[in-house]
């Protein structure tokens, strides 16, 4: 490395400021001044080396401070992240600032070759490495205990003195990608590379699969409006449409990987080395020596942790799933009083009476769905798990146990148990529909109209203070400490999820499925862009090369949807016709043709590769050029040592 921390320069005349840092009202000078210097010191002397300064408001200072960085901080900071950019051969590479002049548009006065997400990014991550050295507490603050090595922002968060850390957005690039991304209606693709460039991969591979998932979802729907137009009433006929499901849903996931692939290169983000993971703020026990790190840090008995799942989070999980069959079972008593009724007046009204119960039940499903989401959340932090990643995964497995059970079990009920295929298609249709709608007003429609009343009123507020409505930073800052926090992508994976669900379980029984997620799904675009650039703050940039624990959860969903669509063939009356004089060998052929569907399952899942061809050849390539490196390297260092030994 050409350049040294040590001769970083921490004054840069052109202030950009990147990252918003919101102190606790009353958090005491001594702490503010030990915080912003431990910021600004030199990494030598164990601080990040970025730049700060006070957000100064009409009425003073109030505790918010902007963050940014030198251009050469930032360069330096890349490098130490791992980002990996492209090369003028048009290779991927991780950066090094000692070889900066081989990459893509580089050049010493070029301020854009790091996206402002990877600027934010970068900050983030320094802000995040700031650690303790001798300190025994915060200063200020006797019981906010400090150990060596201890994260100082998560020890800030955790006692509430520092409140939030959010990056700034760009209102000029913000306004760019609305107009491109959602700002008229058009046929056409999502600008994933600008949503990459603006809010990082995690954000632009959730709104790629979005996408893709859509597309992939037109098919089912063509060929499910002519079936449901020409064989409404005819549930003989459904087959083929069931056969036809079995190879959409495999198949469909196996091209995500590749085109999942495809971009995370593009984005250099498959290249990208996995960072050591720290514990998560969270996470607490007694004072101990990490053996990996050789730090002190928490330690807590893996043996408690899994009592602690096993003896209380598990029978709690089996106690929800218990209610959630009570509740299915008060449903199908109020489907038979509907039932009743109709046969007894016949009427306009106690037609419309029969759908009643289950969109009480679809609403019903929504509310215990959020209720058990808290819950869910509160146990998997009491079970303390050290490592962010751990704590997503326990989660994700309650939360989808759960909701699975909740959204799913009556309709295999009334698959299996009852044999009502009329029911089961008006059920299917009243749960799709009315959750549809339930999650777009919830996640969507209500957050931006409380945020544009909350934009109104500042606006206002504003227009009273001055004539100039051109928003300020301090404006700009104020209203986006306001704007609610966007939480991760697990509540619109776990809605996508939902959704496959419905279509590639049951669609067959309901061929509108498709077409109805479809029109969602288009919707959703237009709803999730709006919250992303309207409701929430921004979020920071989280590099990523794939969709994580969520594909293995798609791919359970397919599995399992091999065997119901299987057990509906065999049950239907075309099959049955097969088998006149024995059920046994109807079981056996229907157990025999599942087996061998999850068997072509699974060796497509292994022939077709998770990565193309070329981009395959391009990570050997890189490998081979990164292994042949490393043996010039040791065979100079031997030399090196041949010849001070020679001399010696």
């Amino acid at each position: 490395m050409v350049e040294s921390w040590s001769f970083l320069d921490t004054v840069e005349s052109n202030f950009r400021p990147l990252v918003v840092i919101e102190l606790a009202k009353g958090t005491k000078e001594e702490t503010i001044e030990w915080f912003t210097k431990r910021i600004v010191d030199k990494k030598a002397n164990g601080g990040a080396q970025l730049l700060i300064k006070p957000l100064v408001t009409e009425n003073g200072a109030e505790n918010i401070y902007l963050v940014g960085a030198s251009h050469l901080r930032l360069l330096l900071g890349a490098e130490s992240v791992g980002l990996v950019k492209e090369c003028n051969d048009n290779s991927m590479r991780t950066f090094t600032y000692s070889s900066r002049k081989t990459f893509k548009d580089f050049a010493d006065d070029n301020h854009n070759f790091l996206t402002m997400a990877e600027c934010q990014y970068i900050i983030k991550h320094e802000l995040e490495n700031l650690r303790a050295k001798n300190e025994k507490m915060i200063p200020g603050y006797p019981q906010a205990k400090l150990y060596p090595g201890k994260s100082i922002v998560r020890r800030l968060l955790t006692n509430g003195i520092l409140v939030q850390i959010f990056p700034l957005h760009d209102r000029e690039e913000l306004k760019k990608l609305r107009h491109s991304w959602y700002g008229r209606v058009k046929v056409g693709y999502q600008p994933l590379d600008d949503i990459r460039c603006y809010f990082g991969e995690t954000i632009a591979l959730y709104f790629g699969f979005l996408e893709y998932f859509t597309f992939a979802l037109i098919p089912m729907a063509v060929i499910g409006i002519p079936y449901y137009v020409f064989a409404w009433e005819d549930y003989d006929k459904y087959v083929m449409f069931a056969t036809f499901n079995l190879l959409w849903s495999t198949v469909i996931l196996e091209v995500w990987k590749r085109i999942c692939a495809i971009l995370t290169y593009r984005w250099g983000t498959l290249l990208m080395k996995r960072q050591f993971e720290e514990p998560r703020p969270g996470f607490h026990g007694v004072l101990g020596i990490n053996p990996v790190t050789g730090r002190e840090e928490p330690v807590y008995s893996s043996i408690k942790r899994q009592l602690r799942i096993y003896l209380v989070s598990l029978p709690f999980v089996c106690l929800c799933l218990y209610f959630s069959l009570y509740v299915m079972m008060i449903y199908f008593d109020l489907e038979q009083w509907a039932l009743d009724y109709h046969k007894e007046n016949e009427s306009n009204f106690s037609s419309l009476m029969l759908y009643v119960p289950s969109i009480i039940y679809a609403v019903v499903i929504e509310i215990m769905n959020r209720i058990y989401r808290y819950a869910a959340e509160f146990l998997t932090s009491w079970e303390n798990h050290r490592l962010e990643s751990s704590y997503q995964n326990h989660l994700i497995l309650k939360v989808l146990v759960f909701n699975f059970l909740n959204c799913f079990a009556s309709l295999f009920y009334i698959a299996f148990v009852l044999f009502d295929m009329k029911l089961l298609r008006q059920s299917l249709a009243t749960l799709l529909i009315t959750s549809q709608i339930l999650n777009q007003f919830v996640e969507s429609l209500l957050p931006y109209w409380l945020q544009k009343r909350y934009s109104r009123r500042m606006k206002k507020r504003m227009c009273s203070q001055k004539t100039d409505m051109n928003l300020s930073l301090a404006d700009q800052v104020n209203m986006e400490k306001e704007m609610g926090t966007y939480l991760g992508t697990f509540d619109d994976y776990l809605e996508l999820f939902l959704q496959f669900g419905y279509v590639s379980l049951f669609s067959c029984v309901y061929p509108l499925a498709a077409v109805f997620a479809v029109l969602n799904n288009i919707t959703e675009i237009y709803s999730d862009a709006l919250k992303m650039c309207r409701v929430y703050k921004r979020p920071f940039a989280e590099p990523t090369a794939n969709i994580g624990v969520w594909q293995l959860a798609f791919e359970t969903m397919s599995v399992i949807s091999v065997v119901t669509n299987c057990i509906l063939i065999g049950m239907s009356p075309q099959v049955d016709a097969l088998f006149p004089d024995s059920k046994m060998d109807l079981v056996l052929t229907v157990a025999l043709v599942e087996h061998l569907i999850l068997a072509i399952k699974f060796i497509m899942a292994f022939v077709i590769p998770d990565k193309p061809r070329d981009i395959q050849m391009k990570l050997a390539r890189l490998e081979f050029e990164s292994l042949e490196a490393l043996k010039q390297q040791v065979r100079a260092f031997q030399m090196q040592l041949h010849f001070l030994l020679i001399h010696h």
